[in-house]
């Protein structure tokens, strides 16, 4: 299934190699040709650039840039490290102590063109219900600080700052450590929180027991443990005694046994590791002319043709108004993913249940959040604006007296459990095709819905960790760091499932099939790695490189006037250097140093040199007029925390502009779809709550 197959891409500046480009092509869209004709229009040279061009008024026109089109910076200079400096991933990447150091490859760019392919997409299917075009704006910069959803409301609610960790992931009040030294490589592994990482913690302290090594997890009951809660020097002794255990294990052990045992940790690969992964094969993944992948998603196109769905909207304003989704999704990948859907118009129907909540709705991360409240936590308003919640005990069967109808109501089913868990509650996409035949449902997971590792699960560090991201990430001869140390495989699968589903429901508009999208975090962050996985298939061998990129003539971080401040410099040809040292003379990093951080970033900037600050959340928070002005955060009231800003989808629309409002409580609105929506009247709504129904 190609939803893409019959239109054409005008590609302007150097969009042809970039990622964006290749999800088009994916989909089955032809790559070139003029501007006059084209379905869809890609550059990286922003509006400001493009005064002489002529846009036909049908054509979907994207645009991404470091800073977008329009504001106070857009003319500004930057690429990847300029961008991620001063949307503030680099700020949090990297060791105490030492300068932040860049993400392997251009993480920030990978992530902005998936957010750009959700926004084309969107605006394709808005074409199909009005007819017309829109420019889509994206800038790298926002969409960096889109992923600090942890940073963002710590400085909020607590007015702290996520400070370099190194190997280890900031929750909020807790530091836990993620990278840990094998006999022979490097592993990631994190204890998780509740239901879903016990059996995982237990695990781990079982197969240290088995060893015969020191195990201060003995007894931890894994069930209460909350990794947001847990003393610091408790912390500390448990992860004294891990590392020494990882120690003794290699990339093997951890590969097999670790596997076995089910202890949720993964060996950081290298390129030619993952050239050479056997699910990958399996999948198909690399079965391409030039063997490196080109696939983002898996369609599979539904056997049941329906007539062509009527358009209409839906009484919300956005490129997605009128579709109707129906949710089953949680933690970060799905939430993301039905945030996007709901912001950009979209009807969202979440399903939620109080014996499994959300992971969002349980981490205590800052001061104004407390232990057993499922509706005061920053995090989970963050992550779902836009939605409606429904409450369902699903162990019940009368839960499917509103499940069937929302099936039958739904355009769209989003879910991102394990393989074959919706299909155990009678709900895969069979079953949903079976009782709606167009129902177009979007399955993400860590290793996608085949394949050998299909039935294991992960969290963001996995897709990090398999793909090369985390082994390429860091100094020469030091351990590596995680890459980010924000969410990164979470925050780009949610657009490729975004994307793929807008494609999705424009192509059943026109063939009258739904279809089943399988997006697998791997294989995204794979993507992201390509330019590496073409180094390793030339028989080169890729390290960690600091803030070098051998495609530029010199770039770093440097230190500027005051604590733990920092500016970034790209100069990507020889004379963008010798500017740059006609300014400063020969040692810059002297010059820098007794500079103040935004100032250098101005009067660099001014001279045409790429620049910018490495920025906190506070600086991109209180004084960032181009983050301010492109409405990073937009202000919901929330009835616990009250208004604060929340983090924005991070588009914008020339024709169909978006309003997302606030998360929902706890099974805020059961009743109201249970009347509305499914039908019931309000004596069976009573008897269903009486009944434990809306657990």
């Amino acid at each position: 299934m190609k939803p893409l197959l019959g239109h054409r891409v005008a590609v302007l500046g150097n969009m042809a190699d970039r990622a964006l480009a290749r999800f088009l092509a994916s989909l089955g869209a032809e790559l070139g040709g003029p501007v006059e004709g084209a379905s869809f229009i890609i550059d990286d040279i922003g509006l400001g650039g493009l005064a002489g061009v002529s846009i036909p008024e049908s054509a979907v026109h994207v645009s991404v840039t470091a800073f977008g089109s329009g504001g106070p910076r857009s003319a500004w200079q930057g690429g990847e490290l300029v961008a991620s400096a001063m949307g503030g991933a680099l700020r949090v990447t990297g060791e105490p102590g030492l300068p932040p150091v860049k993400e392997a490859g251009d993480a920030c760019i990978f992530h902005a063109d998936m957010v750009a392919a959700s926004g084309a997409l969107a605006a394709h299917y808005a074409r199909g219900s009005h007819g017309r075009g829109q420019h889509v704006d994206v800038s790298v910069q926002q969409v960096a600080f889109s992923r600090n959803f942890n940073g963002v409301l710590v400085w909020q609610f607590d007015q702290r700052k996520l400070a370099r960790v190194g190997g280890s992931l900031a929750y909020g009040k807790a530091t836990v450590r993620a990278i840990w030294r094998l006999a022979d490589g490097w592993c990631f592994h994190s204890l998780m929180t509740g239901r879903l990482g016990a059996p995982a913690n237990q695990a781990l302290s079982d197969w240290m027991d088995d060893a015969g090594v020191p195990n201060p997890l003995a007894g931890t009951d894994w069930l209460s443990y909350n990794r947001s809660t847990l003393p610091a020097e408790t912390r500390a002794v448990w992860e004294a005694a891990i590392a020494a255990f990882f120690l003794s294990r290699t990339k093997h052990d951890i590969a097999t046994e670790g596997l076995r045992r089910g202890i949720n940790a993964c060996v950081a690969n290298e390129p030619a590791d993952v050239l050479a992964d056997p699910h990958l094969a399996a999948r198909g993944f690399f079965d391409t002319g030039d063997g490196l992948p080109d696939r983002f998603a898996t369609f599979r196109e539904g056997r049941a043709q329906i007539p062509a769905p009527a358009i209409h909207t839906g009484p919300r304003p956005g490129p997605l108004s009128g579709v109707k989704v129906l949710d089953f999704a949680w933690a970060l990948v799905g939430s993301i993913t039905t945030k996007t859907l709901g912001d950009l118009g979209a009807e969202v129907v979440k399903i939620e249940t109080r014996t499994r909540p959300d992971l969002a709705r349980l981490d205590v991360q800052v001061s104004a959040s407390k232990p057993g409240n499922w509706d005061d936590k920053p995090w989970f308003a963050h992550l779902n604006s836009s939605k409606r919640s429904v409450s369902l005990n699903m162990k019940k069967p009368e839960a499917r007296e509103l499940i069937d109808p929302l099936i039958d109501w739904a355009d769209v089913v989003v879910e991102n459990f394990s393989p074959g868990t919706m299909a155990k509650l009678g709900l895969g996409y069979d079953d949903l095709a079976a009782r709606n035949a167009g129902i177009v449902m979007v399955s993400g997971s860590v290793f996608g819905q085949t394949g050998p590792l299909a039935q294991e699960w992960g969290v963001d560090g996995t897709g990090g960790a398999l793909s090369g991201r985390t082994f390429l990430t860091g100094w020469p001869e030091r351990d590596p760091v995680i890459p980010g140390a924000v969410p990164y495989g979470d925050v780009i699968v949610p657009y490729v499932m975004a994307a793929s589903v807008a494609g999705a429901l424009q192509h059943r508009r026109e063939t009258g099939r739904g279809c089943h999208i399988d997006a697998s975090m791997y294989e995204i962050c794979v993507q992201q790695m390509r330019d590496y996985l073409a180094m390793a298939k030339r028989g080169e061998r890729p390290q960690r490189t600091g803030n070098a990129d051998a495609r530029l003539f010199w770039q770093d971080v440097l230190p500027a006037a005051g604590d733990d401040r920092w500016v970034a410099i790209t100069c990507a040809t020889q004379a963008d250097h010798a500017r740059l040292l006609a300014l400063t003379g020969p040692d810059v990093a002297a010059w820098t140093a007794v500079r103040e951080d935004h100032a250098i970033a101005a009067q660099l900037q001014a001279a045409g040199i790429a620049c910018g600050v490495v920025q906190d959340c506070e600086d991109m928070i209180e004084r960032d007029p181009q983050l301010d002005g492109r409405g990073a955060l937009v202000t919901l009231d929330h009835p616990l925390l009250g208004p604060f800003g929340h983090i924005a989808t991070p588009l914008r629309f020339s024709r169909d502009a978006f309003t997302p409002f606030r998360a929902p409580g706890m099974g805020e609105h059961v009743h109201d779809v249970a009347r509305d929506i499914c039908g019931l009247s309000d004596a069976r709504i009573a008897e269903l709550e009486q009944a434990g129904v809306f657990q």
